[in-house]
C-alpha cells in the first residue's frame, strides 16, 4: 500500500518534468537555429561537391568546396553576433567541415588524378580524410584547454581545414588556365605526394597565420587595400588561377610565420 503511494506521488512530477522538456523544445528561438543553418549550408555544399565530381563536373565541384568555406567563415560570425553560440553547433560545424574540407576534396582529387594510381591512389585519400578528422578533434580539445599559452592566440596549430583543402585542390584550379601542363598537374604521382604533405601540414604543430586577432599597421593599411583590390580584379578576369596562386602564397608565407611565431614565444619566454 505503501509503494502503490509512492508511485502515485512520482508519476506527477516525472510528467510535469516531460511537459517542461517539451516546452523548452518548442520554445527555441529563431537566432539559437540561425548558425546552424548556415553550417548545414557548408555541409550541403561539400556532400554536393561529391556528386559533381562523380559527374566529371570539376568547375562546379570546386564552386561547391569554395561556397562552403564562405559559409563555414560565415556561422561562427552568425552566432556571436547573435549571441547563440551552443555546443551542438560546435559539433555540427566540426562535421561539416570534416565532409566540406577532408571528405569532398579528398574523393574530387580521386576522381580527377589519383584513381588512375592503382592502389596507392585510394590510400593517399583515406590519409588525407584521416588527417582532417584528427585535426579537427585536436582543435576541438584546444578550446577546452586554457593552459594555451597567450602567444598561439594569432597562430593555428597546423594548417586550418579550409586552407588544407585549397592546396589539396590547387593542382585542379591551375590547371583550369593551363590545360597545356595536363602531364604534371594532372599527374597521379604529383598529387598523391601533395596530398600526403597536406596531411602531415594539418596534423603538424606547425603555426599557421590566423588573420582574426592579427593587427595590421597603419602604414600598411593603404597598401593593402590596394593589394585587396587588386585581387578582387584578378579574381573577375581570372578567378581559377587567381585562387590558386592564392593558395600558392599561403603556402609560401608559412616558413615566414614559423619564424615570427619562434620570435614572439622567446619574447614570452623572456618576459616570464
Amino acid at each position: 500500500m505503501i509503494k502503490k503511494v509512492k508511485n502515485s506521488v512520482q508519476l506527477p512530477k516525472r510528467a510535469e518534468i516531460k511537459k517542461k522538456a517539451i516546452g523548452k523544445l518548442k520554445e527555441v528561438p529563431f537566432r539559437k537555429m540561425a548558425p546552424n543553418i548556415v553550417t548545414l549550408m557548408a555541409l550541403c555544399s561539400g556532400i554536393t561537391t561529391i556528386r559533381f565530381a562523380i559527374m566529371g563536373k570539376w568547375t562546379y565541384a570546386i564552386l561547391c568546396i569554395f561556397f562552403a568555406s564562405i559559409f563555414d567563415g560565415l556561422d561562427g560570425r552568425v552566432a556571436r553576433k547573435l549571441k547563440a553560440s551552443s555546443k551542438f553547433g560546435a559539433e555540427l560545424d566540426s562535421l561539416s567541415d570534416f565532409v566540406s574540407f577532408g571528405v569532398a576534396p579528398a574523393i574530387l582529387m580521386y576522381l580527377w588524378s589519383l584513381s588512375t594510381l592503382p592502389h596507392w591512389g585510394w590510400i593517399f585519400t583515406l590519409m588525407f580524410s584521416a588527417a582532417m578528422s584528427m585535426r579537427l578533434a585536436r582543435f576541438n580539445t584546444m578550446l577546452e584547454d586554457s593552459s594555451v599559452p597567450e602567444y598561439w592566440s594569432h597562430y593555428f596549430v597546423g594548417v586550418p581545414a579550409p586552407m588544407a583543402a585549397a592546396i589539396g585542390v590547387m593542382p585542379l584550379l591551375i590547371w583550369f588556365d593551363f590545360k597545356e601542363l595536363e602531364f604534371i598537374l594532372r599527374n597521379p604521382y604529383f598529387c598523391g605526394v601533395l596530398m600526403l604533405v597536406v596531411a602531415f601540414l594539418m596534423v603538424s604543430r606547425i603555426p599557421t597565420l590566423s588573420v582574426k586577432k592579427t593587427k595590421i599597421s597603419g602604414d600598411w593599411y593603404v597598401p593593402l587595400m590596394i593589394l585587396f583590390a587588386l585581387a578582387v580584379s584578378c579574381l573577375i578576369t581570372k578567378p581559377w588561377l587567381t585562387l590558386g596562386l592564392m593558395t600558392l602564397t599561403y603556402v609560401l608565407t608559412i616558413p615566414f610565420t614559423v619564424w615570427r611565431f619562434l620570435k614572439e614565444k622567446r619574447a614570452a619566454e623572456k618576459a616570464e
